[in-house]
């Protein structure tokens, strides 16, 4: 067995980590089999997991500029995926606690300063805050991806970079929100104002807890709104860690309020109160339709939806096929398969069909599963047993409708939520794993683009879709043709500050990112002014008209 442990661990160390089937065979026959499944490395998931470089400092929720304990005195366990075990004990806020942290909006926007703040002073508030994140990036991203579960790669890398560009690109709004002038039809001045709302109840999920944070908090902050923000439960500890920062940046105390909770006490209560003027939230469909009806049901309050996905992804006859295999991989198994716009359904040309699932599998057993602070590792666990169940059952139904097991099906090791890069062929249409959406490593792959117009539009779903071809006529006819918010030609889940993001059908109502992320967070108002002293030039027309109506 040390033998075998010193082998897998030189796997994962060495350039090449893949394992070869002659490396798996020889570790099968040291009794290994739990170590090496199918193909797929796991020789980090032997090892005690690494401790992350990063303390856990703020467990309280924050309420009015200070972390504060919760009203019950509750607290709730955040855990480590990568073991199921207890990462820090974190307050639990409940309806009491959201109405602390309301009634500490509604006065700072009613009487504090941030609202009445010009443009530029939000602007260099949001600049700072960017700017500390860029200096605490290391322990942002290991928060994380203790908390979640990704890569610390994809974190350190990209995701919390990309927070500090998100909220650049707001501050850069900040002093560019205007009104317009309009003409009237009569001898009036018209204006039209842009005003933040009030108080903005923003509930965020834990696949991409801080850049869903920011998507929302930033056009909020932007447009001089306060905030009642509800991590997921599953991910609590980036954002209390962050809206420290905002602070320490300048934020005024009772502007962004971060409340750590459950979705039917805390969730529930921002979506149901009275004095909340808006509401964003960013999760399951079913979700969303509960929160979409606590909000009819308490004062109407304005709802944008971001909701789940079954992504197309459909790839022609005349692509790269080896171009179309990785961006199809990618497009699945990015994040563990946890995102909303993964491309969960891959429409394959029957004629390159055989050729495609070959080298989907080969790049699939590829794929480096294990502990996510591990350098070189691609996926690490799901995010809790709840999520890792599902897709076990998601699997298993895929088997029992008879689409084919190409590879993968099972997890890994037995401690933590691992799940090995599974891939079904031969999968119909009707199929659950062709309908539902999954949430995790599972590529399905459908045969024949007869109809793939008609097939990809077929879902309660549209919120992405990526299409791979040479041809400019197929890619406009597809692109126009279907029903998703997104659609990716030749690429996949290519994403920027000012590019929109939001769904079709049931993946939600409105828009994350870019300018129209803005008018979420405002309202527009007509002022209506009589001129009483009309200009020179108007009264000389007005008398000309009425004396020959020709004239004009």
């Amino acid at each position: 067995m040390a033998a075998a442990r010193r082998i897998a661990s030189s796997l994962l160390a060495c350039s090449s980590s893949y394992s070869s089937p002659a490396l798996v065979l020889s570790l099968l026959r040291q009794g290994s089999a739990s170590r090496v499944l199918r193909g797929v490395s796991t020789a980090s998931l032997i090892e005690e997991p690494i401790h992350p470089p990063v303390q856990v400092n703020y467990t309280q929720l924050l309420i009015n500029g200070d972390f504060v304990d919760s009203a019950s005195g509750k607290t709730f366990p955040t855990l480590d995926p990568r073991t199921g075990e207890v990462i820090a004990h974190v307050a639990e806020g409940d309806a009491e606690d959201i109405n602390r942290a309301v009634i500490a909006a509604r006065k700072a926007f009613d009487e504090g300063p941030w609202p009445k703040m010009t443009g530029y002073e939000r602007s260099c508030i949001l600049n700072r805050f960017a700017d500390l994140i860029e200096k605490h990036n290391d322990e942002i991203a290991a928060l994380e991806s203790w908390d979640s579960g990704k890569p610390y790669q994809q974190s350190y890398r990209s995701e919390i970079p990309t927070v500090a560009r998100l909220m650049r690109y707001y501050a850069g709004w900040a002093d560019k929100i205007h009104g317009l002038i309009v003409p009237a039809d009569s001898q009036h001045h018209v204006q039209v104002l842009h005003e933040p709302i009030g108080v903005a109840g923003q509930i965020i999920p834990w696949n991409f807890p801080l850049l869903m944070y920011a998507w929302k908090v930033g056009p909020a902050l932007a447009c001089g709104n306060t905030i009642v923000l509800k991590t997921a439960e599953q991910t609590p500890l980036s954002a209390l860690y962050v809206s420290k920062l905002l602070l320490e940046a300048g934020l005024p105390a009772g502007v962004l309020n971060v409340i750590s909770g459950f979705g039917p006490t805390a969730g529930a209560a921002i979506a149901s109160h009275m004095d909340v003027d808006k509401l964003a939230f960013t999760g399951s469909t079913d979700t969303g339709k509960i929160v979409l009806e606590l909000s009819a049901k308490s004062n109407l309050k304005p709802v944008t939806l971001e909701l789940g996905g079954k992504s197309p992804m459909i790839i022609m006859d005349d692509a790269d096929i080896d171009r179309a295999v990785a961006l199809a991989h990618v497009a699945l198994f990015f994040n563990q398969g946890q995102c909303c716009s993964a491309g969960s359904r891959t429409f394959v040309h029957e004629r390159i069909y055989d050729e495609f699932v070959e080298k989907a599998k080969a790049r699939a057993l590829k794929r480096i599963v294990g502990d996510p602070f591990k350098k070189g590792v691609e996926q690490g666990p799901q995010i809790d047993e709840e999520q890792f169940s599902k897709i076990l059952r998601y699997i298993k139904s895929g088997i029992d409708s008879g689409a084919t097991l190409v590879t993968g099906g099972d997890r890994i090791g037995n401690k933590g939520y691992y799940i090995q890069p599974t891939i079904f062929s031969d999968v119909q249409d009707e199929m659950k794993i062709a309908q539902d959406e999954i949430f995790g490593p599972v590529q399905s792959i459908l045969k024949d683009l007869n109809e793939v117009i008609r097939r990809a539009n077929a879902s309660r779903y549209g919120l992405a879709a990526g299409v791979v071809t040479k041809n400019i006529d197929t890619a406009n006819t597809l692109m126009r043709a279907l029903r998703a918010g997104s659609v990716w030609i030749n690429c996949f889940d290519v994403a920027g500050a000012a590019i929109p993001f939001g769904g079709y059908k049931m993946s939600g109502h409105g828009r994350e990112r870019g300018i129209d992320s803005l008018m979420n967070y405002l309202q527009v108002k007509a002022v209506v002014t009589p001129l009483k002293e009309p200009c020179l030039a108007v009264n000389i027309i007005r008398t000309l008209t009425m004396i020959c109506p020709c004239i004009l």
